[in-house]
Order: structure tokens, then C-alpha cells, then sequence
């Protein structure tokens, strides 16, 4: 079996199967190379079916997340044209989020398209999001103060509830239950029947939608001013079944439908008055978002599962297979605080700032230097995560 595919057993309490947060569910492939394996002499005869592979391409726009979500949290300072939009408009950074929810969507629907047990399966998946959320208060509620700062503990009065982990484990949880209890049994083989399948989750998302737009435009906020000194917005506002029965061209046609619909409807909010905001959550943002992310993920299934070209991508690929690690070890800052807790004489001499300092001298360039380093320290990860799937270790919730 090539080497960048992994082959994936049965649910985490039933088999050895390894789903981890950020990519629950990608374990299921409808399009297997062969449907039969060959017998050796003397087997039975009948036929032995081959087990479903990994979707690549999932794992590949994990790892690409997390790439993303660190070089905007270590380079953005450095760079403003991907950082945060302060207010109005979206970024590069500002897709991070969405996309990770937008991944964690799509394996839920994979992963939960056929549960004969649906209060067992729902309580697997309440097991799953608590467990998510408990590590998330964990890591983000203020206990770990982070790089530069080698010190811990908190208050318990500003514990910080909803870091990005647990609003991940909500979203998780809300897209596992509709997937498994709103979702009927319509065969899909159109986008006719993808849009029946799911009809119920469509109104749903109007409702609650409409709901929150309400809210927005109808909650009285005081006047108050916001002046930023530099604009870098790429857009700115001046004021179950996903799988299908024999193709991947009926499977892509539906994506893209999807996605077009959800991008051009986030343009014409904008347009009527609707600003991108990701502090807000606009729900022209959200549609923008979505969208996006959905091109994106139709471009690599595209590349890596229909073309399978995945080697130009092998090292996206090994860090999605793992994002979960990656994340608490990386974009948590364990892993850059345990190594500054060993210094020479000062505590600003340790091999991570050291490591830093000298790119930005190579480059004569703090911005240039402080990037130099993001990609190295990506790259780093990405080699890690190798060599994690290499010894068969992930981190599962």
C-alpha cells in the first residue's frame, strides 16, 4: 500500500481505529482501489472485501489548517496583511477558524452516515465533546501562561470558559447530533437529493441564522469609536450521505454547487449591508467562510483522491493525520515553554528565542527573520508528525 494512505479499522471502542479532534471521522473512503484482494492457495474461496482507506484529502486540509493557524499566530504580529481584521473585512487569518470547523462538519458526516444505534452513537459523541472541552479549558483557561512568560496559574474568577478547543467541541457536538438524529435516509445521486437528504439542517441553519441576525441589528449598543492606523483587509467594508453510489464527478458537482451558493449568498449580504466580521460572527462572513473552505476542500479531493497527486502534499498531510498533538503541543505553546524553561544564565537565552534571533540577523529583517522561523518551525512539525505516524502514536479523543 502506498505509504501516504493509511488504512483505518472500525470506531475507537471497537477496533484500533485512531480518530483524533481535528479530523473526527475522515476514516471513510467509498471508493477503495480494489473491491477484492487476492486469495492465497489453499483459502477459502470466497472472496475477502478490501477495508476502506483514509479520505487524504481531509488530512491534507487539516494539516493545512494548522500550518495556517500557526503561521498567523506567530508571524501576524510581524505581518498585518495576515493578521486578524481588527473589525471589518476578513484575512488570511481569518479562515483559520472556519476551516477547522468547517473540517470537523464534514468528517461528522462521514463518520455518522450509518448509525444503526443512534442514542448510543449520540452518547459516544457527547463523550467525545466533553472530553474535547475539558481539554480545552485545560490548556486555553488561563492556567498556561504561555511562551515568555514562565510562570503558571490563575484566578479562578477569569477562567477562560470558551477557548477556541471548547467552541471546536460545541460546534462538533451540534454537527454530530443533527447529523445523526436530523438526517433522513434519501439516496443521494443529485444535488437535487443532496439538498432533500439535508433539508431539515437547511431550515434549521435558517432559522438560527435568522435568529442571530436579529439579535445583531436589534440589540441597542451604545456609541463608541474604533480607529485602527492601518488597513490590511483583503475585503473591507468602508462603512448522510456525502458519499455517492459509482463517482467522484457527482460528489465534486454537489460540492460545488454548495460552495458557490454559500459564497455568492456571503457576497450579497455583504452587499446589502451585512459587513464581513469575524469578532461579530456576521452571517455573511460565516456563508463567505464556509464557502471558501469548501473550494478548497473540492481543490485537494480533487488533486489528492481523484488525481492522487499527494506527494507535493505529504507533509500537510502527516500533520493533519496528528493535529490534535500538534495543536496542544504547538499552538498552545507547551512544547516552546518547556524548551524556554531551559536557559543560560537568562531567561531570554534559550534555544527558541536564540533560534529566531539569528534568522532575523541571517535576513537583517525582524519581519523576514520572524517569518523565516514560522516556516521552520512548521516544517519542524510537520517531521514530527512524520515520525509520530511512522511509530504509529496519535492522539485521540
Amino acid at each position: 500500500m502506498d505509504a501516504t494512505v493509511v488504512a483505518v479499522a472500525s470506531d475507537g471502542d471497537e477496533g484500533d481505529d485512531r480518530r483524533h479532534l481535528l479530523e473526527t471521522g475522515s476514516e471513510i473512503l467509498p471508493y477503495p482501489e480494489s473491491p477484492w484482494r487476492p486469495q492465497p492457495p489453499g483459502a477459502d474461496a470466497k472472496p475477502e472485501q478490501q477495508k476502506p482507506q483514509r479520505v487524504a484529502s481531509l488530512d491534507v486540509f487539516r494539516g493545512l489548517t494548522v500550518a495556517m493557524m500557526i503561521l498567523v499566530d506567530d508571524a501576524g504580529g510581524a505581518w498585518p496583511g495576515i493578521n486578524h481584521a481588527p473589525w471589518f473585512g476578513v484575512t488570511v487569518a481569518d479562515f483559520v477558524m472556519p476551516a477547522f470547523l468547517f473540517i470537523i462538519g464534514v468528517s461528522a458526516a462521514l463518520v455518522f452516515k450509518k448509525t444503526p444505534n443512534k442514542i448510543a452513537t449520540s452518547k459516544k459523541a457527547a463523550c467525545r465533546a466533553i472530553k474535547l472541552f475539558i481539554l480545552g479549558v485545560i490548556l486555553q483557561g488561563g492556567y498556561i501562561h504561555g511562551r515568555h512568560k514562565l510562570t503558571y496559574g490563575i484566578d479562578l474568577d477569569h477562567i477562560r470558559w470558551l477557548g477556541v478547543l471548547q467552541r471546536i467541541a460545541i460546534g462538533y457536538f451540534l454537527a454530530a447530533i443533527s447529523e445523526i438524529w436530523l438526517v433522513n435516509n434519501t439516496s443521494v445521486d443529485s444535488p437535487v437529493s443532496f439538498v432533500k437528504k439535508y433539508f431539515v439542517e437547511w431550515i434549521m441553519a435558517i432559522v438560527i441564522s435568522a435568529l442571530y441576525i436579529g439579535l445583531v441589528f436589534g440589540l441597542y449598543v451604545p456609541n463608541w469609536e474604533f480607529k485602527v492606523q492601518t488597513s490590511s483587509s483583503t475585503f473591507s467594508n468602508p462603512t448522510n450521505d456525502i458519499g455517492f453510489k459509482t463517482t467522484h464527478s457527482q460528489r465534486m458537482m454537489s460540492w460545488l454547487l454548495a460552495s458557490t451558493v454559500l459564497t455568492v449568498s456571503g457576497f450579497l449580504l455583504q452587499l446589502l449591508g451585512m459587513p464581513f466580521s469575524k469578532p461579530l460572527y456576521t452571517v455573511s462572513y460565516m456563508l463567505l467562510a464556509g464557502g471558501v473552505s469548501g473550494f478548497l476542500l473540492l481543490l485537494l479531493y480533487c488533486i489528492v483522491d481523484v488525481i492522487h497527486i499527494k506527494k507535493p502534499l505529504i507533509l500537510f498531510q502527516w500533520l493533519g493525520m496528528n493535529a490534535l498533538i500538534v495543536y496542544v503541543l504547538a499552538a498552545c505553546e507547551l512544547f516552546p515553554t518547556f524548551i524556554q524553561g531551559f536557559y543560560w544564565r537568562s531567561p531570554e537565552n534559550n534555544l527558541v528565542d536564540a533560534t529566531e534571533s539569528l534568522l532575523q540577523a541571517i535576513f537583517h529583517s525582524k519581519r523576514w527573520g520572524t517569518l523565516a522561523f514560522v516556516l521552520v518551525e512548521i516544517i519542524f512539525w510537520c517531521l514530527a508528525a512524520c515520525f509520530l505516524h511512522m511509530k504509529g502514536i496519535y492522539l485521540k479523543l
